[in-house]
């Protein structure tokens, strides 16, 4: 990284949170421990579109990202290796194909023996893409874990009538066997919903369920317990930036009123690996980002600060196993 007493903050060309570009570390034929990626794409979307422009935007707000973590004591880039992949190529008139065509391009970032995905999107649907690259890499034939931070419980079936959407990333992901339904954990839940029948496949396919009224009462508890039960099994991290109430982040497209606060999302990230071993946390994505809902940019430096957090959280467990 630049050191920002040298070159300021404000100046050259933004990668996300002043991380080297990949093609330069492969250059210099270093590993890399995450590939960070853009993915411009909300086709996707049931609601306000827009958020294909956030991987540039919280590229641009990431300049502000420091690597020191001073509640973890923690100096992120001492030890792990990130770097920029750019931006994945889309196919924004068709979601089906999307998800290969992005599947595609992660799969050739960086090291399919040992390089970590993170996309940074876009819309939900997104998530699918990362997650099939993702399995592909780190989960054998297991399916894996998913944590997942958001307003909703994206398992809708269908979507007028289509069957891929940034409402059904998770039920299609259960589907082709990428994740376990029932080691996964969904943060943040809340209403009001379209029907009571939108929780019914999740709570169907035994998924922990913690609403934003459990936060409050035995919901930490739950969180631990869930912790417990995964141990070391690899894990996906998926945050879509709804969860958090609009009040601290207006720039996105399905706003739920009610959400967490900026501190609140970041006690329960930092609580996922402090209170327990930390997760294995093998890839992840951050989504559902739209800067033109937020001309102050608040939605999307906050977003690069929760990119930071799970990264510490794998910096964590590789820092205890030393």
């Amino acid at each position: 990284m630049p050191n920002p007493r040298l070159t300021p903050r404000f100046a050259g060309i933004a990668t996300f949170c002043r991380y080297p570009r990949l093609e330069d570390v492969a250059r210099e034929h270093r590993p890399v421990d995450w590939a960070l990626y853009g993915v411009p794409f909300d086709s996707g979307v049931t609601y306000r579109p827009g958020a294909r422009f956030a991987p540039r935007a919280i590229r641009a707000e990431s300049q502000y990202v420091k690597p020191y973590h001073a509640v973890h004591d923690l100096m992120l880039t001492d030890i792990l290796s990130l770097a920029d992949a750019g931006d994945s190529p889309t196919t924004p008139y068709d979601l089906e194909a999307n998800v290969a065509c992005v599947a595609d391009f992660a799969s050739g970032l960086g090291d399919p023996r040992s390089t970590r995905l993170f996309a940074v999107g876009g819309d939900h649907s997104i998530a699918l893409a990362n997650l099939r690259a993702t399995h592909a890499r780190h989960a054998g034939k297991r399916p894996l874990a998913l944590i997942h931070f958001d307003s909703h419980l994206d398992t809708t079936d269908q979507t007028f009538g289509r069957r891929h959407s940034h409402a059904s990333p998770f039920i299609r992901a259960i589907e082709e066997g990428l994740i376990d339904p029932k080691h996964m954990l969904s943060i943040g839940i809340k209403g009001p919903l379209n029907s009571p029948r939108d929780l019914d496949y999740s709570r169907k396919h035994g998924v922990t369920i913690v609403t934003r009224e459990d936060l409050a009462s035995d919901g930490p508890k739950r969180l631990d317990a869930f912790l417990k039960k995964l141990g070391d099994r690899p894990a996906y991290l998926t945050f879509d930036i709804d969860v958090i109430d609009p009040a601290f982040a207006p720039g996105t497209g399905t706003p739920s009123i009610g959400g967490l606060s900026s501190s609140e999302a970041f006690v329960l990230l930092r609580r996922l690996g402090t209170q327990n071993s930390p997760p294995n946390i093998v890839g992840a994505d951050l989504v559902e980002v739209l800067p033109d809902r937020d001309p102050q940019g608040i939605t999307s430096l906050l977003a690069a600060h929760v990119i930071f957090e799970i990264l510490c959280l794998d910096a964590l467990r590789r820092r205890s196993a030393m």
